[in-house]
């Protein structure tokens, strides 16, 4: 299995990129100073250039758009639940005939 990521605060970011920029140190004496990597704090600087104080916020298990991530488990309305229904049992009817040979085109069961 993969390595489980640590995860640090909005907070925590922020005074890493805060030393970095104003306080003119490097990302390996920030990374030494606060004991994690200097691959984070350089990863924490652009994301803050780039998006600002949002950058720094947890993107992991979110999902980008509306049709990414887990399908949802409850329907969004009640008519669609209804429609859906009706449209299972109206199937389950014709497959029902079927099996009994109400229906032609279907074939009967060997005796």
């Amino acid at each position: 299995m993969g390595e489980i990521r640590k995860t640090y605060s909005v907070e925590f970011k922020q005074k890493a990129v805060q030393m970095y920029l104003h306080k003119g140190m490097g990302y390996k004496s920030v990374a030494k100073e606060l004991g994690i990597t200097h691959k984070s704090v350089q990863r924490w600087v652009k994301y803050f250039q780039e998006e600002g104080i949002q950058g720094l916020e947890e993107k992991r298990g979110k999902a980008k758009g509306p049709l990414k991530g887990r399908p949802r488990t409850r329907e969004q309305s009640v008519e669609a639940e209804l429609h859906r229904l009706r449209a299972e049992n109206e199937y389950l009817k014709k497959l029902w005939a079927l099996q009994r040979g109400e229906i032609k085109g279907g074939s009967k069961p060997s005796k």
